[in-house]
Parts: structure tokens; C-alpha cells; sequence
């Protein structure tokens, strides 16, 4: 089964500041002085390319469409001493959390994650000088102006990274957009089988006290996926910015010795990624428990090995809703303490 992913993390695009305009050979020709002083202005400065972070925008799918963008030239300089007028910038917007790189040195140029926050990345050319600045005591007459310098062109590789407080992570089918949708207001598609999301989808949840923590559901990860199996390693960069991870582990996998096998293959696969992002906060999440009675061993059993491991783990049915509010707590108690 497939369906359009209307969605869009990556894109290059090409831009280039505007060229400075070239310096203006002009004469004073006025009634009494026909034979005046050189009078020629300086070009204008070229437009800069700026790029600026909006929460107005939260996918780089415009750049699918434009690709190309370019600052005004500056204008000429002209006689009477007339300075040309300066291009004009210009401003490319990109969605909060937009990591910008030069696609030929890979060196980062900008890491916009507050709205509003921009930076000027190419400067325009400087104007060329008018022949009057060329004028000596033996060279009066100066014949002689700048050109305008160019400005800079580049090709830009344009990262999305979502920010969000906490990350759902987990094997596909752990039930991680259930929980999302019980969780925050976020209404990710959700279906029985296997990578049924194919674009991270984020969601706000409230807590008292008008506070809120956007959660991050991430495609399903499998072994392999920081090495480009499955969909998760297109998306393991949106959890580098989170602050907690919520692992969800399916308890209706047997025996339990498999599910303790498959939750190392996933933090195996976060810290081939990044040994950073393996080191982040976890808690986990034990989800399907309302497929098993209550009090049932093999959840007992799960959740003492995890603790042997040093992981705080709740047993919750995303379904039905049960132990959601203790997992609601346990959020609002690390990231908002008394």
C-alpha cells in the first residue's frame, strides 16, 4: 500500500547575492563651466541573501517548486555625483529548526531554531567607485571608474529538524502514533500494518498550569537504520533535539527475552547514529498491556528487567487509555519541577 508523502526534510537550492553596480565616468557640463571636474558617482551595493526562520512553515516543500534565488543588482552609479541605488535583499524563509549547509565544503552556515531568527548569509558586491574618486593634480580629468564587484553564488543543502521536548521511538508497530493521539491533540494516520507512518508527526500536549510539551512521533526503526534500512534513518535527526526520548516497546512480542532483544536494537541504532543521542533521558513506555491480564507476570517480568537496566518503565494500553496519566505525570515532573 502506498500514499503521497506530503512531506519534505531535505532540499538544495541555489542562490546568489546581487552583483555591485559599476562606478559612473561623467563630466560637469554646467553653463559656466564647460569644461567642469569628473562628476561620476558609484554604483550601488548588491543585494545580500538573507535566511530567515518562520513557524509559518513546518516542511521544505516550497523548495520543492523554487529552487533558485538571487538578490537584486546594484544600479550604476550616474552623473552629479549620484551614488547608484543599492538591490535590494533578499529574504528566504525556512521553517523553525532548518540546519543550512554550502552542498560543496559541508561546512554549516546556519542552525535556525527560533522564530523570527535570521542570518545574512551572502553579501552583495560592492559598487564600483565613479571617476570622480580617480581625479589627481596631473590626472583631472580621470577617464576611469570601478566596475561593480560580483556578488556570491552558492548551493545551499537544507536540513529540517524538527524540534519538539519529547521523542516517540520504537520498533514499527509498537503502537508510538496511538499513543501520540492519545496523548496530544495530533491525529497521525494509524493502521495495523508495518510502517504505517512515513513522516514524523508532532503533537502539543497540555498539562496544568497552561503549560505544554510538543512530542515527536519518528517513523518506525529496524537493525540497520542508521545505515539506511527501513524509513527510520531518514528521520533519526528530528529526536537530536529533543530533550527526553519515550521508547515503546510492544508487549504482545514473545518471549520477553525479544522484546529486551529488540529494545537494544533500537538504542543500538540511536547510538551508531549519534553516541550523544544515545546517551539522552529515556523513559519506556510498555504498551498492548490491555491484551494481558492485569497483573500478568510477563509485564512484572519486563518491567524488573528494565529497571535491572536503569530505565524507568510504565505499562500502558495506548487503546484504552490505561496508565496514561501516570506517563502524563512522569512528563510533567522532569520537565517542570517544583
Amino acid at each position: 500500500m502506498s500514499r503521497s508523502i506530503d512531506f519534505l526534510d531535505e532540499a538544495l537550492i541555489t542562490v546568489k547575492s546581487g552583483d555591485g553596480g559599476r562606478g559612473c565616468v561623467s563630466f560637469r557640463r554646467e553653463k559656466y563651466e564647460p569644461k567642469g571636474g569628473p562628476d561620476g558617482g558609484d554604483g550601488g551595493d548588491g543585494g545580500h541573501v538573507i535566511m530567515r526562520a518562520t513557524e509559518r512553515l513546518n516542511s521544505l516543500i516550497p523548495f520543492r517548486f523554487q529552487k533558485h534565488f538571487r538578490a537584486q543588482n546594484g544600479q550604476p552609479g550616474k552623473g552629479k555625483n549620484q551614488t547608484g541605488r543599492d538591490g535590494k535583499n533578499i529574504v528566504v524563509e525556512v521553517p523553525v529548526g532548518t540546519s543550512v549547509y554550502d552542498d560543496e565544503t559541508g561546512e554549516t552556515l546556519a542552525d535556525l531554531i527560533r522564530d523570527g531568527e535570521d542570518i545574512c548569509l551572502l553579501k552583495g558586491g560592492r559598487g564600483g567607485k565613479g571617476n570622480q574618486h580617480f581625479a589627481t593634480p596631473t590626472r583631472q580629468a580621470p577617464r576611469m571608474a570601478q566596475p561593480g564587484l560580483p556578488g556570491v553564488q552558492k548551493t545551499l543543502r537544507l536540513s529540517l529538524k524538527h524540534l519538539a521536548d519529547v521523542g516517540l521511538i520504537g520498533l514499527p508497530n509498537a503502537g508510538k502514533s496511538t499513543l501520540l493521539s492519545r496523548l496530544t491533540t495530533a491525529r497521525p494516520k494509524i493502521d495495523s500494518y508495518p510502517f504505517t507512518t512515513l513522516i514524523p508527526n508532532l503533537g502539543a500536549m497540555t498539562l496544568g498550569d497552561d503549560r505544554t510539551l510538543t512530542l515527536a512521533d519518528i517513523p518506525g526503526l529496524i537493525e540497520g537504520a542508521s545505515k539506511g534500512k527501513g524509513l527510520g534513518h531518514r528521520f533519526l535527526k528530528h529526536i537530536e533535539r529533543t530533550r527526553l526520548l519515550l521508547h515503546v516497546l510492544d508487549i504482545t512480542y514473545t518471549p520477553t527475552q525479544g522484546i529486551l532483544e529488540d529494545f537494544a536494537v533500537v538504542r543500538k541504532e540511536l547510538e551508531r547514529y549519534s553516541p550523544l543521542l544515545a546517551e539522552r533521558d529515556q523513559i519506556v513506555v510498555i504498551n498492548k498491556i490491555d491484551l494481558y491480564a492485569p497483573g500478568h507476570r510477563k509485564i512484572s517480568v519486563l518491567r524488573a528487567a528494565l529497571k535491572k537496566m536503569g530505565f524507568q518503565a510504565y505499562a500502558v494500553s495506548a487503546l484504552t487509555g490505561e496508565g496514561l496519566e501516570a506517563i502524563k505525570q512522569a512528563l510533567e515532573k522532569r520537565f517542570f519541577p517544583e
